[in-house]
C-alpha cells in the first residue's frame, strides 16, 4: 500500500484547508485510515481514523468539532477538512493505514507527510 498526500501549506488561525491522501497498491486489504500529526519536539499523535469496515470516526479531542474525516465512494482517498484552525494546529500531517488479513496482524503504511502551518 502507497500513501500520498496533498493539501498542506500555510493559513491564518480562523481559517480552512483540506487534505487529501490518495491510496494506491492493495487498496483492498485497507482495514482503517487515519491522519496523524506530529509538531517539532512533540510525538505523532492521531487526529482522526476511519474504520473503513463499518465507518466507525475517531476524533482527538483537540479537533472534535472543527476537522471532518471522510473518504470517496471507492474508499482509495481519505480527506482531512479542517475548519476554524489554530496556531496549535501547526504540524506535519501523515496519512496512515492498516492494512492486512484482518485474523492476522495488519502492517502499518504513512504518507510522506504534508506541512500544515497556522500562523496568529
Amino acid at each position: 500500500v502507497q500513501l500520498v498526500e496533498s493539501g498542506g501549506g500555510l493559513v491564518q488561525a480562523g481559517g480552512s484547508l483540506s487534505l487529501s491522501c490518495a491510496a494506491s497498491g492493495s487498496t483492498s486489504s485497507i482495514r482503517v485510515m487515519s491522519w496523524y500529526r506530529e509538531a517539532p519536539g512533540q510525538e505523532r499523535d492521531l487526529v482522526a481514523g476511519l474504520s473503513l469496515g463499518d465507518g466507525t470516526i475517531t476524533y482527538a479531542d483537540s479537533v472534535k468539532d472543527r476537522f471532518i474525516i471522510s473518504r470517496d465512494n471507492d474508499k482509495i482517498t481519505v480527506y482531512l477538512q479542517m475548519n476554524t484552525l489554530k496556531p496549535e494546529d501547526t504540524a506535519v500531517y501523515y496519512c496512515y493505514a492498516a492494512a492486512g488479513d484482518p485474523h492476522l496482524a495488519l502492517n502499518n503504511y504513512w504518507g510522506q507527510g504534508t506541512q500544515v502551518t497556522v500562523s496568529s
